[in-house]
């Protein structure tokens, strides 16, 4: 009797044990979705001191009957930002390097680097907000 009152106890010990470390997947607060890929600038902005409000408006970079400015995120770590401007869309490139680290991408262009808190990323949309001027922007695929 007590051999099978201390299986029962192990058993649902056992049980329990495993179903509290399959129902932590947390990924704590991070995206899976991964970041490579290219984005149209969509949007720009802002938000109040505590993030709740956002401001944000449609991005003035964006010359008007060009296509979008963009950001190309390589899977090489290579980072490419597209800026078309003035009245034959002339398309400048730059070329750096970005490298994540859990909720933060850091993209380094010469010997400036930029760090935003990835804010968003899904199949759909980026949005990063810069840690220094705390200017919101937003790129879609």
């Amino acid at each position: 009797m007590k051999t099978r009152n201390f299986l029962y106890v192990l058993t649902l010990s056992f049980g329990l044990l495993a179903a509290t470390s399959c129902s932590n997947e947390d990924n704590e607060g991070e995206t899976v979705v991964p970041i490579q890929g290219t984005y149209e600038l969509s949007k720009v902005g802002t938000a109040d001191a505590n993030g709740n409000n956002e401001v944000l408006v449609d991005a003035p970079q964006n010359a008007a009957g060009c296509s979008k400015d963009y950001l190309e995120l390589k899977l090489s770590n290579v980072a490419v930002m597209g800026d078309y401007s003035g009245e034959s869309c002339n398309k400048t490139e730059t070329t750096g390097t970005y490298v994540r680290s859990h909720n933060d991408l850091t993209i380094t262009v010469g010997t400036t680097a930029t760090t935003s808190d990835i804010m968003n990323l899904t199949n759909k949309e980026l949005k990063l907000k810069d840690k220094v001027t705390g200017i919101i922007t937003v790129y879609t695929r």
